[in-house]
């Protein structure tokens, strides 16, 4: 069997179920039917969810599946979010350069700061 299509091939518009038939006894349903939010995602999306439903939504565990890293794929789930008329939530706080976090270990180091202050300031990035 094929896959649902979400948008004609030919236009690019949005198609519409209206024909629905049981393989066991050739009962015929029609009317319009809507496919759901997936329909409007492509095969390669498709796939990318099967993906992340297998790694239980775990971003970091999709690289080695993928191939790919994590802001790529971060990037695919925000695109899925959009296709299926959502917005992604807001992005995460700009994470610490590799200079700003070795600059927190010298100070802990120097003693300028104690490990406590340390840690706060190496969550909170």
């Amino acid at each position: 069997m094929h896959p649902i299509l979400g948008q004609c091939p030919v236009c690019g518009g949005e198609l519409a179920l209206t024909r629905l038939e049981c393989r066991q006894c050739d009962t015929v349903i029609q009317g319009r039917f809507n496919a759901g939010p997936f329909s409007h995602l492509s095969a390669q999306q498709l796939a990318f969810l099967e993906v992340f439903i297998k790694n239980e939504g775990k971003l970091t565990h999709m690289e080695s599946d993928l191939g790919l890293s994590y802001p790529t794929i971060r990037n695919r789930l925000h695109e899925i979010i959009r296709a299926m008329g959502y917005q992604p939530g807001k992005e995460e706080p700009t994470r610490l350069t590799e200079e700003e976090r070795r600059r927190i270990l010298e100070d802990l180091n120097q003693g300028k700061i104690s490990s406590a202050e340390a840690m706060q300031m190496l969550k909170e990035a």
